[in-house]
């Protein structure tokens, strides 16, 4: 855990996100809570993650989602060397499928 970003409104933000009950609250809670862009930049990084984790080219992520060499590369970084959450919700994305 990243003790740079802990503390007690960080907690009650994500206290608040695991209140969310299905993806119609998600989709209320986050367009209210964080800008268009916002939210398609944290979609577009998921994308990302799993996508290099499929051995995907930058190229072919940056077809595909758009995203920036730079954005690619600081994915990949917390993908090797982050706090492995990426890792644990793609793993928990795949089995639910």
């Amino acid at each position: 855990m990243n003790s740079k970003i802990k503390d007690e409104s960080t907690d009650r933000l994500f206290e608040a996100i695991l209140l969310l009950r299905n993806i119609d609250e998600c989709y209320s809670f986050f367009e209210d809570i964080c800008t268009i862009n916002e939210i398609k930049s944290l979609a577009q990084r998921l994308e990302v993650a799993k996508m290099l984790k499929s051995n995907k080219t930058y190229a072919e992520i940056t077809e595909k989602t758009g995203a920036s060499t730079a954005t690619i590369s600081r994915v990949n970084r917390s993908l090797t060397y982050g706090s492995d959450g990426y890792n644990m919700i793609l793993d928990r994305l795949k089995k639910k499928k």
